[in-house]
């Protein structure tokens, strides 16, 4: 809330968050997972319609204000800085890659946390809490566009953390890939996303949801 408070702070020459970038991290889950899965490399045309799928949901993600976007934004990267009280108490790490970008992005990164178990309450009480700090948000676009930014994000990490195992050789994080599965799976269920839970539920069904 502070962070997205201090518009007047950005840097002219932070870039934006644009659909090239976010469609090439979406890409991460039939450049990777799917191969991992099925053993052979994701046909052209089934990627191409992938993406086109998320080229037609991206606006839906945009009918939100913009924002300073850290993109990393978790608990693994925020720290309790002793000697300081309230928001300054508050140290960030991993910023180097922050964008300008939809309200909802950073949100989902802090309350769909790939690596922990995030209680229902607690989720939807901080995004009440958020909401009544900006109360001119839309209710609706507000939750579509969560719901679809969480979709992208957790399609990303599956495909990276699939790439960490099979190329750089860090099995660790497979651990993760259930959970992040089933928070996937939860973003889909928005009726924004129903072409593209279609989608998974032809090309990558339940039974194939698993740690590749």
């Amino acid at each position: 809330i502070d962070l997205h408070r201090q518009t007047a702070a950005w840097d002219p020459e932070i870039p934006r968050y644009d659909d090239a970038r976010m469609l090439a991290e979406a890409a991460l889950l039939v450049d990777w997972y799917m191969p991992a899965i099925t053993g052979r490399e994701t046909p052209p045309a089934l990627r191409e319609g992938f993406l086109a799928l998320w080229q037609s949901l991206l606006p839906v993600a945009r009918r939100v204000p913009e924002t300073l976007v850290l993109r990393d934004y978790h608990v693994d990267n925020l720290m309790r800085l002793s000697g300081r009280g309230g928001i300054a108490g508050c140290g960030l790490l991993d910023f180097q890659g922050a964008v300008i970008g939809p309200v909802t992005y950073d949100l989902v990164s802090l309350l769909e946390d790939a690596r922990r178990d995030i209680a229902p309450s607690l989720g939807a009480a901080m995004l009440k809490r958020y909401r009544k700090a900006f109360p001119a948000l839309d209710e609706q676009a507000f939750a579509a566009s969560y719901a679809v930014l969480g979709a992208q994000r957790n399609a990303k990490i599956i495909g990276i953390f699939t790439r960490l195992s099979r190329r750089d050789g860090k099995p660790r994080y497979l651990a993760h890939i259930p959970r992040v599965w089933r928070l996937l799976e939860s973003d889909l269920r928005h009726p924004s996303l129903s072409a593209m839970r279609e989608w998974f539920d032809r090309h990558i069904p339940p039974s194939q949801r698993t740690v590749s």
